[in-house]
């Protein structure tokens, strides 16, 4: 059976950088990537090149899945840190800021999909998408279903990637919605799974979702994405109540800290200038507004995140 582990808290963190990178495949910019919507590869192929360690970075649309069979290594997720070992998998969704330490030899495979068309694949089964699109790590038991079912989907998916058959790319959706319900299966039961009949209203959420995601930094009004959606203020927070159990309002605040703490955490901008990115036009109310949802003042924050 599947177990997902409480993340300590504890850890040293790799060193911090002016920005937080964000790449197609780690280290690339650009390229023949661009145009993948799937890309699959060992962890050893990209990591030994850079010493075993991936340092903190994020993707802006590319959704990643690390399956790792055997070895050990040190995930970081945001500001969390994540200690691995094999069998054992990790979830990425877009925007996420992660890294990782391997241990040399590490066996696996990473994923990296385009989220939308991930999105696409799993919108024909409620649910699925909604349980699978937040941050997880799973350590899996070594010889039980959960881990030879997981391994068995990426083996195949990685062959398939691999070997440029006639209808390559309907093989690999299939082999690729094999291991999302493989991963789907693995979760732990108080994983999220949204009501039955949610499905128009996890549908405004996840618009609502993207909305906030592509403009939070100029931190527009609820009613103005309301209004974009078709909907009124009042039917958009009942939405958010009830698949969430958060006011839309607050879902764009948490998007906003989200952001406010990964630049903390990973990179060396002044406080000031990480209030000025988020649309904050005076440092005081951007402090105030952090200490008000976090309980601490951005600089306490990052110091205790990179502590």
């Amino acid at each position: 059976m599947a177990a997902q582990t409480p993340i300590p808290s504890a850890a040293q963190p790799t060193a911090a950088v002016r920005s937080l990178p964000s790449y197609l495949l780690y280290g690339e910019q650009g390229g023949a990537a661009s145009s993948e919507r799937l890309h699959v590869e060992t962890i050893s192929s990209r990591s030994r090149l850079h010493d075993w360690e991936i340092q903190p970075h994020r993707h802006d649309t590319f959704f990643q899945i690390l399956y790792m069979a055997q070895g050990q290594a040190e995930a970081r997720l945001d500001s969390q840190v994540c200690p691995l070992r094999g069998p054992c998998a990790v979830c990425v969704p877009a925007l996420v800021a992660h890294g990782f330490r391997f241990d040399p030899g590490v066996e696996g495979h990473v994923v990296t999909v385009q989220e939308r068309h991930l999105a696409s694949l799993l919108d024909a089964v409620p649910g699925l998408w909604a349980r699978l699109a937040q941050p997880h790590w799973l350590a899996l038991r070594g010889h039980g279903p959960a881990a030879r079912s997981l391994g068995s989907a990426v083996a195949t998916l990685a062959a398939e990637y691999a070997n440029p058959q006639p209808w390559r790319a309907l093989a690999l959706d299939a082999a690729l919605l094999q291991t999302m319900v493989s991963l789907a299966r693995a979760l732990p039961d108080d994983a999220p799974v949204p009501a039955a009949g949610a499905g128009r209203a996890a549908d405004h959420l996840a618009r609502y979702r993207a909305l906030i995601d592509a403009r939070f930094r100029l931190q527009p009004r609820v009613a103005d994405l309301a209004a974009e959606l078709g909907l009124t203020p009042t039917q958009l927070n009942r939405i958010c109540q009830r698949v969430l159990g958060r006011s839309a309002l607050a879902l764009l605040h948490d998007r906003l800290m989200l952001e406010a703490q990964r630049q903390l955490t990973y990179t060396t901008l002044s406080i000031k200038r990480i209030g000025l990115d988020l649309g904050f036009t005076d440092a005081g109310y951007f402090t105030r507004f952090f200490q008000r949802l976090s309980g601490l003042a951005p600089g306490t924050w990052r110091e205790q995140a990179q502590r």
